[in-house]
This record gives structure tokens, sequence and C-alpha cells, in this order.
């Protein structure tokens, strides 16, 4: 059925120029495949104390039946409705327990064969695992199971025989006495699902009052009465409180649409929000009606209804407005039972003027006083950080700028004039202090990890961004002095990044890291930040390309655009490519990114130390077919002051893509003459601009882009404005309007499935149809099943041999011009 319906798409693309024939998946030459399928590498998850790591062996590529499973696409979800959970989950297979550093690795019994593992969570004494387990089934019979692992004797079980309903996904959380957990189950009883395919009984209608509400382009919304009665059915589930002994299970509440249940620090509250009618068609489910309630967590009662609110249909589309009210309860993970949430003080609206744009608010238990304001922020709240009774952490953040603040709070004295602690642009990374660490306390919740001599320290884990690429480092802040000492700082020629604090007392000065190097795959290791030399394995993860020669060659390019931007690239040759082999055949892949500052835009990213992983969505496959790759050309698009980027996005476009190639020329390694451009989403639209406005490319690949930017109307990328409000930009940004103007052969590919906001499949069907209508040379091919990241097997396999058929015929060899 699969085949046939990517034969019937590609006969659709190739119809003017050949007959029909039955078209059967294809695969692309050995050595692509091969690095394609070469085997995943586990997963990790650690103990919050640091002696227990959790190898989860990685599920492979499915099949397209698999990924092919019965889908409901509701509300901006999608869930399989024979399991209640999600549809498209990357599974682990398999267990593994190792003691650190140097235990054994022990495989977890118990699991059944063919396991599929997903949502792993450690008690918060770290002697249990809890995971979901997910049984596909034939029919109605599928099911997403809670299982626990036991640490000590490293067994799985089932524990509780009622199935999760998973819709939402994270339907557990374990509870802070470690012996219970929290979890949303399928109502006993529920019945059969209401009918998709009844006869309607009248029209579906919307209106508008009169008011602006517009709303960004989103994928997967309801349409009509049947979906609304279908999504009232698999989203209604049952909290119930689970025992770790025995999987006894008692009922808290009544179902509802549960979205999130979470228990309190203490033990002894929950915290639930819930979703209700009136549902929109024109919105997701995080615009729908709420209510936030709080219940006791042993008898299941209503303590109180914190919250109750409407439809969040009048949001302006700005990109840091928020709806009205109060919003983002949840619980101060450093006190018993305290609520903390935010309210805008502007309606909302960024484009409002006003010295406070946002409040945060705390409620304690018993929860029947009025709430008590903890601070007000110039800016558009971004988050809390909680440490303890005397330090708390608020971020804050305004788009037009792209500016970040955060302050330091003492919640001990609420509402006292706020204390910057870090304060510039999010897009200069040269300058970005690091996150902040936390770490799990007893209950289980994360809070900000403080030591130092007078226990007023706080540690910042960064990328180390730098004009020599990023060097990750590990600082420890004195918050009195504001002193920062540096702990670590990864050193050339290798590529290692923190993954966690597991000793600051002071003698110590423990890391968890990830190390890699050009030619080494990334391992974890234990280091001692006192001692420069002292490492420890952890893992010994196997070299997924030892066959193919253990790694790539890979090189890093800066050079300038004609504005004086300073752009990178990363140039990968074949292994064997010597200088006298002259210029090569070359495929170059891109992702436009915005920037307000020029020379924020040209900061390095990334490390010329980085072992090189293939993705499925990779250009380096092509080295293996004698080319060079320019992956990661940077191209930034860049606006200063009053102006937007996008206002001058063509020209900044082809001239960073020019900059590469002329780079690349310049060295000696790429034929200017043969060059391709690739790219997948943005990096499609980008790709079609390039072939729209530019001579520079001998072909193009664009994968599940969007071509017509009347399509998404009120706003797309790091575009806050309407089309209605900049006419002119949507339209010259807009590859559909020049369809005309394409001269170069272009290959679009498509997820047939695709769930993107913004990209649905009409945007490469109508722009392929403009294409074909104007006498250009394209070819379109939708792949069976897919979202907007491609899964099966058997369609990266035909996406690979399409794209190698269409750099074979049109740039490494191409036909003489007539």
């Amino acid at each position: 059925m699969n085949k046939l319906l990517l034969s019937a798409t590609l006969l659709l693309a190739t119809a003017a120029v050949s007959e029909a024939q039955d078209f059967k998946y294809q695969t692309p030459p050995k050595a692509i495949q091969d690095l394609l399928l070469a085997p995943p590498t586990p997963r990790v998850s650690l103990t919050s104390d640091g002696r227990t790591m959790a190898l989860l062996q990685v599920q492979d590529f499915p099949t397209v039946a698999e990924l092919a499973q019965p889908e409901l696409r509701l509300a901006g979800l999608r869930f399989n409705p024979r399991t209640n959970g999600p549809s498209r989950v990357s599974y682990a297979v398999g267990i593994k327990l190792k003691k650190l550093p140097n235990g054994a690795e022990t495989d977890v019994k118990g699991l059944p064969a063919q396991a599929r593992i997903s949502g792993v969570s450690w008690s918060p004494d770290n002697k249990t695992m809890a995971f979901a387990l997910t049984t596909p089934g034939s029919g109605s019979d599928g099911r997403v199971e809670l299982w626990v692992a036991d640490v000590a004797t490293a067994t799985a079980r089932r524990l509780l025989s009622t199935p999760l309903n998973d819709a939402f996904g994270a339907s557990f959380e374990w509870v802070s006495d470690s012996k219970t957990l929290l979890a949303r189950t399928v109502p006993a009883g529920r019945g059969p699902a209401p009918s998709a395919d009844a006869a309607p009984t009248g029209p579906a209608v919307q209106e508008s009052s009169g008011k602006k509400s517009g709303a960004r382009t989103y994928q997967d919304l309801l349409k009509n009465p049947a979906d609304e009665r279908l999504f009232d059915y698999y989203a209604t589930s049952q909290l119930v409180k689970v025992s770790l002994t025995d999987g006894q299970a008692q009922p808290l509440g009544q179902p509802a649409v549960i979205q999130t249940a979470s228990p309190s620090p203490d033990g002894k509250y929950v915290l639930l929000r819930t979703r209700h009618r009136p549902y929109s068609y024109l919105l997701p489910l995080s615009s729908f009606p709420q209510r936030i309630d709080v219940l006791d967590i042993g008898s299941g009662t209503l303590v109180k209804t914190v919250a109750d609110l409407p439809l969040a249909d009048n949001v302006p589309t700005n990109f840091d407005a928020v709806a009205t009210g109060p919003r983002g309860h949840s619980w101060r993970a450093d006190e018993p039972a305290t609520i903390a949430y935010a309210e805008a003080q502007d309606g909302g609206d960024p484009k409002v003027k006003a010295d406070i744009r946002d409040k945060l608010y705390t409620l304690s238990a018993p929860f029947a006083g009025a709430a008590q304001e903890l601070a007000a922020l110039p800016m558009r709240f971004a988050g809390l950080t909680w440490g303890n009774n005397k330090l708390a952490l608020a971020d804050g953040y305004r788009w037009a700028d792209r500016h970040q603040t955060t302050w330091q709070l003492n919640p001990s004295t609420p509402g006292a004039p706020l204390q910057v602690l870090f304060d510039g642009s999010e897009q200069d990374t040269y300058k970005n202090p690091g996150s902040p660490y936390e770490h799990r306390n007893a209950q289980g919740k994360s809070v900000l990890l403080t030591g130092g001599p007078t226990g007023q320290s706080i540690y910042l884990l960064g990328q180390g961004a730098s004009p020599e690429g990023d060097r990750p480092f590990v600082d420890e802040l004195d918050l009195t002095t504001k002193k920062t000492t540096r702990w670590w700082r990864s050193e050339a020629p290798v590529y290692e990044i923190p993954v966690a604090i597991l000793d600051a007392s002071g003698q110590h000065r423990d890391l968890l890291t990830r190390r890699e190097s050009l030619n080494d795959n990334p391992n974890y290791y234990l280091r001692d930040a006192t001692k420069k030399d002292k490492l420890t394995a952890v893992t010994k993860f196997a070299n997924p390309y030892a066959s193919f020669g253990g790694s790539f060659k890979k090189q890093v390019l800066h050079y300038k655009r004609a504005d004086g931007v300073d752009l990178t690239a990363d140039l990968y040759l074949p292994q064997k490519y010597k200088k006298t082999d002259g210029p090569l055949p070359t495929l170059m892949e891109a992702y436009p990114v915005e920037f307000k500052d020029k020379t924020n835009a040209g900061q390095v990213s990334g490390s010329p130390y980085t072992f090189t992983r293939l993705s499925w969505a990779s250009p380096v496959y092509w080295v293996t077919q004698g080319y060079a790759v320019l992956a990661n050309a940077s191209i930034p698009i860049v606006g200063e002051g009053n102006k937007e980027p996008n206002d001058t996005y063509i020209e900044q476009l082809v001239s960073s893509a020019k900059a590469a190639i002329d780079e690349g020329a310049r060295l000696g390694v790429v034929d200017a003459n043969r060059v391709a451009v690739m790219g997948h989403s943005y990096g499609a639209f980008m790709t079609a601009n390039l072939l729209s406005h530019s001579n520079l490319f001998k072909a193009g690949i664009a994968r599940s882009g969007a071509y017509n930017r009347t399509l998404t109307p009120f706003g797309f990328q790091g575009e806050e404005r309407t089309f209605w409000q900049a006419p002119e930009v949507y339209n010259a940004m807009s590859p559909f309007n020049f369809a005309d103007k394409i001269k170069t052969p272009i290959l679009l590919i498509h997820g047939e499935a695709d769930n993107n906001s913004g990209t649905f499949p009409i945007q490469s069907e109508r722009y392929y149809a403009a294409l074909k209508g104007q006498g250009a040379t394209a070819r379109y091919v939708v792949l069976p099943a897919e979202s907007h990241g491609y899964a099966a097997r058997e369609n990266l396999l035909h996406m690979l041999w399409e794209m190698d058929s269409w750099l074979n015929k049109y740039v490494k060899a191409p036909a003489p011009a007539n």
C-alpha cells in the first residue's frame, strides 16, 4: 500500500517526462546506506546521586509499516488510538544498569521481547526506575503500561494493570516518598470510541465577533463536532495514586481532560491542569480553556480552584505576547507546598508601553489566603529557578532586540527591588555566562546547586562560544561578591561538555562529562576538575563508523560576506582526497538565522573538534560519492536598529551563499560551476529562494519547506509582522511568486503527514504545480506516513537515493548546456 502511494506520487512528478511505471522503493549506493544504518549509540540516564547510569539501547529505524500505524491528529496532538499513546516515539528497546565508575553493565531482567520503552524517570531515592512500556497491539488491544525496575536487583516488572493514558505524554510522576507514583490512566469502563464516520448533524460553524484575534498557522486542529468527541474520548483520563509495593491504584478526583498532574514537594497535594470546552478550530490544545486545581493527595478531594481561564483566542501574534490572567502555575521546588505563577500587566501585548510587563506571585498551603506578590519584572517573564528560602533566579526576555535578563531574588523578602545578575543580548554567545546548574533535591525536584565556602555560590555550565569555537566550561559564581572562578574548560584538540556536577564539596570538584574529538566518538567520563589529567572512562561506546575508517575529514572555514559579516562553514572532503585532485563537485547545506546585530551574527558557533555523527538529514553522506560538502554554512540575516532582518533577506541570502562558494573555490576544493544547495524546512525555503534569485547553483534539493508566505500570514520563523503589516516582505520572500524565474533543476521532497507549523504538504504541492506550469525542471516526492522529520527505514533510504540520483544527473556530470 505504501509503495503504491510512493509510486503514485512519483508518477505525478514525472508524468511530463516518462510513461507510467510501477515505482518501487529504491536504495542509495552501499556506502551511503551503510552510514545511515550504522548501529545507534545508547542513550544514558543518570541518578541524582551520580552512582548509577542507565544505558538505553536505542530502537533502529522503524519500518514504514510501523510508522503507518493508525494515528489520530486532533487539537495539535498526534496519538495512536490503539494504544492511547503518542504515535511517533523513538523507543529504547533494552536497559542496562551500571554502577559508576567501574561497575559492570547489567541487563535489566523481566522485560518483554521487543520492548518499547519511553519516559524513564528515577525515584527521588534513586532506588527505582519507572518507565512507560508500549504494546502496539493489532486492533484495539494495544496499550501503554507503567513499569518499574529495581536498581539493586536489575529486575523490571509491570506495576499497574490499568493502561496509562499517554495521549499528552509524561503520564506519570514520582511522589517525594519514593513509594508512590501519580499516573493518568484510561478510565475504567470507557467503552468504544465514538464513530468518526457518523453522519454529520449540521455544518461546522465559526464566527468572529469583530475583535482582532490572529493566529499563527497550526497543523492537526479540530475541524468539527465529531473531532471534538474523539478528542474528549481519547484525552480524558482518570488520575490515580499507585503504590510501588503492590501496584494498588487509588482514584483521585473524577475523569477529565487532564493535561498535567504534579505532586507537591511534601507529597500532600496535587496540582492539576485540566482542559475543557469550548474548544477551538483555529488553535491547538495549548490555547484551550484550562482550570488549575489543587487536590488533596490522600483523598482526592478538591482543596482549591486556583484559576479557571477562558479560551486564549485574543493573544497578539508577537513572539513575547501572552494571554491575560495568571499563567504558568507550578510548584515552588524548594518549599513543601507553594504554587508560583506569573500574570501579565500589559494585557499580554509587548507593543503596549509598560514599566512592568509581568508580576510573579506565590500561594502557599492551605491555599486559603490571597496570593503574595514576589516580584515585578520590566520584561516578559521567561522562567524561575528555585534555590532556597533566600535564593531564586527569575529570567526575563524581550524579542524586539533579543535581550534577556536574569534577576536574583530573595523569596523571604517578596517585592524587594530586583537585583540584576546577568544582562545582555541572547544572541551574543561570546558573553553568555552559562546556565545555572540544577540538581534534584531529596523530594525529587530540581533546585539550584549551591556551595562554596559560605554556601553563597552557584555553578554555571556554558557552551563557551569563542572565536576558536565552542569550549564548554564550568564556573563557580559567588553571589555575594559576584566573583567568578573557573573550575574547568574544554581544551583542544577535544570537545568535552559537562553533563553533571557530582561533587562540589570543595575538596573535590567531580564532574561527569561527555568527551569526543574529530576521530573519537563521544563517550562519558568522570573528571576531577582540580586535577587536569585525571579522567576515568565510564562508557566505551564503539565507533559506529569503524568500517568506514572511523571518522570524516573535516575543516572549519572562516571567511567574510561582502558586507563584512564573518561567516563559517564545515568543509568535508572525501577520505582519500589530495590537493592534486583539484576542485570537486560540491553540495552546500545551510539554515538561515535572524540577528539584530552584525557583530553577534558573525560569532563562531560549534567546534572544530566534534566527532561527526550523521543524522538522516546530513549532507555529509556525499563525501563517499566524490563530493566536497559545505555543511552548516552560516547565513545570518541581519536587521539592526529599527530595521527588521527580513527587509533585506534576499540580498543577504545570496551574498552569504556566494561567499561560501568563493571561499571553497579559493581553497581549490570547490568547483564553482558544479555546486548544489540543499536544505530542510526553513533551509528548503532558503534553497528555493537561492534558485529564484541567483545563478550560483547547478541544482537544488528542498525538503519539507514552505514556499508561499501568504499561507502563513500571521508570521513565520523569526518574522513576527503579519502579511498585512509587511506585504512587500512576504511577497519578496515567497519563492512561489518567482516560479517563472527558476531555471535550475529542483528536487522537492515532503513528508505526507508533515505536522510542522507552516509547512503543510500543500506548500510543496502548489509550488511543484507552479514550477511545472512554468516549464521548470522539477521533481516532487512525497514520503508515505512521514512527518516533518523523517523516520522510516524505507523512506530514508529512498530519500537518499533520490538525492544521489539528482546530484549525479545535474551536478556531478551535468548535460552540456544547449
